[in-house]
Formats: structure tokens, sequence, C-alpha cells
């Protein structure tokens, strides 16, 4: 693998922020103290077999972060194996966290990758590392790919395009929202309903489609949707949610989210199913009873 040095203005080690979190100043410390090198660090991750233990070593790379490591995973995606391609792919994903380095280069290696990738998996690890990095240059691409005839591709395509406000994204993300798998489905409706503020009818209207959805995440996911963009039309839905013997904590989010007042009812009436009781849901639901301005409010949290 490269030895290239690296220029003045990239330290060969990342600088540890005094702001930064101790899980990430130790997990940065941890990575550029390593004494294991780059390469031997990809040997393992290309031969080991526990998934867990590749990406111990995946993420200790992504946080080393320096000229080496990016030049190892350059070369890995040029390479004529597929695992290998795939393990490139992954460390340039979040290459540098908790900031990013050679973000834009990456980029440029990814688009080139997609450009003629013919492996699932390699796609897959593709997509999903430009949505980590967050270029729009990705969107035009990714979205090429939504009618990929395998799932996972999709999946990928769904990942890649989290955050993006763009119209095309946002495009492709409502033609995924319907997807024939459930879990393409799910991603897409969440990054339509809570990854990002857009808010446009026809966004809307493909959200309200959701709330039919035969999975029940996806659902879930349409309901906080459609209750941050205030839509009426989840209002029906959540009181026969909250009237359920289980409910779950998305319908409280979204509850609270909306927080309109015809919800009151059905949340005063929970409130009293749940009382003694105190944990998570309750507290989700204290929320909900302030934010739909409920007469109510004597759940307020303590302290």
């Amino acid at each position: 693998m490269g030895t290239e040095e690296p220029t003045e203005d990239i330290p060969s080690k990342p600088e540890v922020h005094t702001n930064m979190s101790d899980g990430l100043r130790v997990s940065t410390e941890r990575a550029c103290n390593d004494p294991r090198s780059t390469e031997s660090l990809i040997e393992f991750a290309l031969t080991e077999e526990d998934e867990n233990k590749v990406w111990e070593v995946v993420t200790l790379l992504q946080f080393r972060g320096n000229r080496d490591v990016f030049e190892a995973a350059r070369k890995l995606c040029e390479s004529n194996h597929a695992n290998e391609r795939r393990l490139g792919a992954d460390i340039l994903g979040q290459l540098g966290i908790p900031n990013r380095a050679f973000p834009d280069e990456a980029v440029t290696i990814l688009l080139g990758l997609l450009e003629n990738e013919e492996d699932v998996a390699v796609l897959n690890s593709v997509a999903v590392a430009l949505g980590h990095i967050g270029s729009p240059r990705a969107v035009e691409p990714l979205s090429r790919l939504k009618n990929h005839p395998h799932k996972d591709v999709r999946d990928g395509v769904v990942h890649g395009l989290l955050t993006h406000e763009d119209m095309l994204a946002i495009e492709t993300l409502i033609e995924l929202s319907t997807d024939e798998d459930e879990d393409v489905r799910d991603w897409a409706t969440f990054g339509l309903g809570s990854m990002i503020d857009t808010d446009t009818q026809e966004l809307r209207d493909a959200l309200a489609k959701r709330l039919a959805d035969e999975d029940e995440d996806t659902r879930a996911e349409a309901l906080v949707g459609l209750a941050r963009r205030k839509d009426e039309r989840v209002l029906d839905k959540l009181i026969e949610q909250l009237s359920a013997e289980s409910i779950g904590s998305m319908s409280l989010e979204a509850s609270a989210k909306m927080g309109h007042t015809r919800l009151c009812p059905a949340l005063l009436a929970l409130k009293q199913r749940w009382q003694g009781e105190r944990d998570g849901h309750t507290e989700l639901l204290e929320e909900a009873i302030i934010r739909c301005r409920c007469e109510d409010t004597s759940l307020r949290t303590r302290g």
C-alpha cells in the first residue's frame, strides 16, 4: 500500500480538538496510537470472517483518517476484486470522522466506481458511502440506479440520498417509498418525513399513501413525517393509535409534533391508563400533552 508522505497542510494524525466528545476523542487517539500499519489493518479486514471485527478495523482506519489511509482506500477501489473495492468504499465513506478527510477526492473516486460497477455489494457500499459524505454531486448518478433489479442497490440509493433537499433526490425517494421491498420503503419514507424539511404537496401525498402501508415501521415514519408538517390527515390515525392496546413511541412522538388539541381526549385517556408508571413512553406522553395544549398537564417533567 502507498506510503506517500502527507502534505504540509494535512497532518498525518488528526488533531484531537478539546471540544470533541470523550468517546470521539478516545476513538481518535486510539486510531492514531494503534501500532498496526494501514497495510496490516487492511489485510485483516480482507481476511477476517467476523463482520463485526471487520467493521472495528474499518472504523479505526476512518478515525485515523490520514493520507496513508486515503491512498490505501483509493487503491482498493481500483482493484479487480469486488471485496477490495467494497472495503475501499466503506473506508472512504466516513474517512476522517468526526470531521471529513479528503471529501472531494473521495467523492470523485466513488462516483468513478459507480459508473461501471456491477457487483451488488460494492454498489451498496458506494451508495452508502456517498450518503455519508453528502455531496450534491452524487444525487444524479445515484438516482439513475433507483430501478436497479436488486433491492440492496435500491436500499443503497435511499441511504445515499438521505438529507438531500434537491428535487431530484426527493422525487427519487418518493418513487422508492413505493418500492416492493419493505426496508426500502421504510427508509425512503423516513428520509422524506424526518431527514429533510421540504414541504410540498407531492411530498405530503407520498407520505399519506404510506399511512396504510403493510409495514408497521413505514406507517410510523409516515405518521411522524406528516405530523412534522402539521398535516391533519394524521389526526384520525393518531387517535386510533393512541387508543390501541399497544402503543409505539413513534405515535407519541408524532402526537407531540402535531400539537393539535383534537388529540387531547385520547392523550389524557392514555395518561389515565398509565397512571403510576414512569418510563420513556410516559415522558413522550407528557410532552405530547403539553404540546397539544391539553388542560391537564400534571405530567410535566420534574426538576
